[in-house]
């Protein structure tokens, strides 16, 4: 992953550094996901779309925060080793500040109403920005049947049955392998009867 790219510039440390300390200052939650591709493919283009699903897709496999992972996947993509230290340093120092001051606050005024109606506000809004990011991906990755059947399936087992995540991706993992799983025919360009 430490290639980077011909057609690419020359990204510096700073502005690795710079991006992901914004990203990192103004993202809330589960929201991050659309700051991450609003700052990385959209604003400086440093990824497309595909480059973004796959990082995040390997981000998400890897333990820890998915947000700090890309940091350092897309830190490391860029400028290496460096670039990916970069992009941690980055990514957690504005959230660390914060939560050290919010932590300092919590003490003092946490058992109010108007913190507790705050709270309550950000949630909604990191859901609505997480739902939003998800049909935009969605729609350029989920274009078969199966992969909605696979989503849903997901989804009724999670948080209909309550079944624990490792279970639901230890039973639809393999299907979902099994169901994209490059065939023959696909490999070659042939159309199956």
């Amino acid at each position: 992953m430490s290639e980077r790219p011909a057609q690419r510039p020359h990204v510096t440390l700073w502005r690795i550094f710079a991006v992901f300390g914004l990203i990192g200052a103004t993202s809330f939650g589960g929201g991050v996901v659309a700051y991450l591709r609003a700052q990385l493919v959209t604003a400086t283009a440093w990824l497309d779309d595909g480059e973004f699903l796959e990082l995040l897709e390997v981000s998400q496999t890897l333990p820890g925060l998915n947000a700090t992972n890309m940091a350092v996947l897309v830190g490391d993509k860029l400028r290496g080793v460096p670039g990916a230290i970069a992009g941690l340093i980055g990514m957690m120092l504005p959230g660390s500040l914060f939560i050290a001051m919010l932590g300092a606050a919590y003490a003092t005024y946490g058992g109010t109403h108007v913190v507790t109606a705050v709270l309550g506000g950000v949630a909604a809004a990191a859901v609505g920005v997480m739902t939003a990011v998800t049909v935009q991906l969605g729609r350029k990755q989920l274009d078969r049947w199966s992969d909605l059947v696979l989503v849903a399936l997901t989804l009724i087992a999670v948080s209909g049955f309550k079944l624990s995540l490792l279970t639901v991706l230890g039973t639809l993992g393999p299907v979902a392998v099994l169901l994209h799983w490059p065939h023959k025919a696909r490999a070659t360009g042939e159309t199956r009867p």
